[in-house]
């Protein structure tokens, strides 16, 4: 999925941020590469005990993945992206809501991203262009 934002590496990310992002970079991908199902139950045992992630702090979370890798940055790299961000929101005692799906519009495309107050964040799309096919949402705001 091509996004305008996805395409545009984050300058102003503070130092810190971007060595908590490059610290949950080698997780991050190393989880992508996992099927569907232990990608959950991984996400599932780390957000236990975060408080749920507001848009703010999950968009800086994603602009410092985007900011420390060109992969995370680019069209394809959703997964490690998504990922990342929730393990570095996680860093900080909060958790987005981490969403796997697809476009509802043809061609079919496959996409990973994270939501805070029940919308995408920073996708540059409407809230509902994407259909919802596997959630792990912060334990007090669970989604079935």
């Amino acid at each position: 999925m091509t996004t305008p934002s996805a395409l545009e590496r984050p300058r102003n990310v503070p130092f810190a941020r971007k060595l908590g992002a490059r610290l949950v970079l080698l997780p991050a991908v190393v989880l992508s590469f996992l099927p569907p199902r232990r990608i959950r139950g991984v996400l599932n045992l780390v957000r236990h005990g975060a408080a749920p992630a507001t848009a703010a702090q999950a968009k800086n979370a994603r602009d410092a993945m985007c900011a420390v890798s060109l992969r995370c940055a680019g069209p394809r790299g959703c997964l490690p992206r998504s990922l990342g961000a929730a393990l570095l929101c996680r860093l900080g005692g909060s958790w987005p809501t981490w969403c796997t799906g697809a476009r509802v519009v043809p061609p079919f495309t496959a996409h990973a991203w994270v939501e805070a107050d029940g919308r995408p964040v920073d996708e540059g799309v409407p809230d509902d262009y994407f259909t919802r096919l596997m959630a792990v949402a912060p334990v007090s705001t669970r989604v079935p």
